[in-house]
């Protein structure tokens, strides 16, 4: 594995940001045991690196009305990269598509669609993912409870290598 640029404070930082992403500075640095200019340095550069992406609400879907999560699997058919690049492009373009992966096994993309209701997977599945050209088949998987969602990532194997620094 890669030597890591992150060291202790880094990974503080990211743990408690992935826990509590609207923490004030102030109470970020308290929680790190910095001054809050150094402790806004380390976030900056964080960010600058692409170490942390971005910063989004959690939104509960249910209140909302999108009480439907499908996890829908897609097989390709034989198709050049250019092809490919497009299937995947068109699969992610839409709003209900909110995450989406190149896997292996039985099917090469699988895609979290989220939707309000059945009928409205219904009319999704039979009016756009059915008429993507070049998907072979789609088999999907019904969500019946979310027993865990958006998680922070597992950060234990950086701790590994910053203790061997």
């Amino acid at each position: 594995m890669p030597k890591s640029s992150l060291d202790k404070i880094d990974l503080e930082i990211l743990k408690n940001l992935q826990a509590d992403g609207r923490l004030t500075n102030v109470e970020l640095a308290g929680k790190v045991a910095l001054s809050p200019s150094p402790c806004l340095r380390r976030v900056k550069n964080l960010e600058d690196s692409g170490v942390i992406n971005g910063y989004q609400a959690s939104v509960n879907r249910k209140t909302v009305g999108l009480g439907m999560t499908v996890f829908v699997e897609m097989r390709v058919g034989k198709q050049s990269r250019e092809q490919i690049m497009a299937i995947i492009e068109s699969v992610i373009a839409p709003d209900e598509v909110v995450s989406c992966h190149l896997v292996s096994g039985q099917s090469d993309i699988l895609a979290e669609v989220v939707v309000p209701t059945l009928e409205a997977y219904d009319a999704f599945l039979s009016d756009y993912l059915m008429t993507l050209e070049g998907i072979e088949d789609i088999r999907s998987n019904f969500a019946i409870r979310t027993l865990k969602a958006n998680g922070p990532l597992p950060l234990q194997h950086l701790e590994e290598i910053v203790d061997h620094d």
